[in-house]
């Protein structure tokens, strides 16, 4: 599954309706441009597909007074809602695709906190039983040469597991312990989406 569909949902999503160069202006405010293919034709591709796929409204809007083109603006349907919270979820339990955890990970405040904590320890399910079926064959207290230079396949498996368990602990005890503000609470979530008229940092 690709990270492209998660995050131009969940930016749409944010905005309610929103056209593409909006959805661009975000995703390079949180620098998807660089862990994930969300380059300006995927961007533009997805919306268009999206919407012929019925997960996304478009609307024709009229050129702006200032005599710009008109630009379609997309709002997510309810079909795309239910989309967006499927691969939301996929998301938060992938053991190795990190271009859609961090997509998930970008979204995951859209979830219950119970539910966030309960995918998170999912995932960590899932890295703990892989670090278990490379270790059934190697060990990684002797080190990756008795299998010469492929060994060091296996120790990255390892050493990305270990990594990747440690830092979801990690997040699951921040977010156990009260961090952010999720779905079913009140309070004001961090947007993280640009005013239209902004540039984002990175440009500035």
């Amino acid at each position: 599954m690709s990270a492209i569909r998660l995050l131009v949902l969940g930016a749409v999503r944010l905005h309610g309706r929103a056209h593409g160069y909006q959805v661009r202006n975000d995703l390079e405010f949180w620098g998807a441009d660089e862990w994930s293919n969300t380059k300006p034709g995927s961007i533009y591709h997805a919306l268009k597909q999206m919407a012929k796929q019925g997960f996304l409204h478009a609307y024709e809007t009229a050129p702006s007074t200032a005599g710009g083109p008109p630009r379609t603006e997309y709002e997510v349907t309810e079909k795309g809602t239910a989309e967006y919270f499927t691969l939301l979820r996929e998301a938060l339990t992938t053991r190795d695709k990190m271009d859609l955890l961090s997509a998930g990970i970008g979204f995951i405040v859209d979830l219950p906190r119970e539910e966030a904590v309960a995918l998170l320890k999912q995932r960590l399910k899932g890295l703990e039983e892989w670090r278990r079926s490379v270790t059934e064959h190697y060990r990684p207290e002797d080190g990756p040469g008795q299998w010469g230079h492929i060994g060091e396949i296996m120790h990255m498996w390892v050493h990305s597991s270990d990594v990747g368990a440690e830092w979801t602990r990690g997040l699951i005890e921040r977010i156990e312990g009260g961090a952010y503000v999720f779905a079913d609470e009140g309070g004001d979530r961090f947007a993280g989406v640009l005013a239209e008229e902004h540039e984002h940092p990175r440009e500035a």
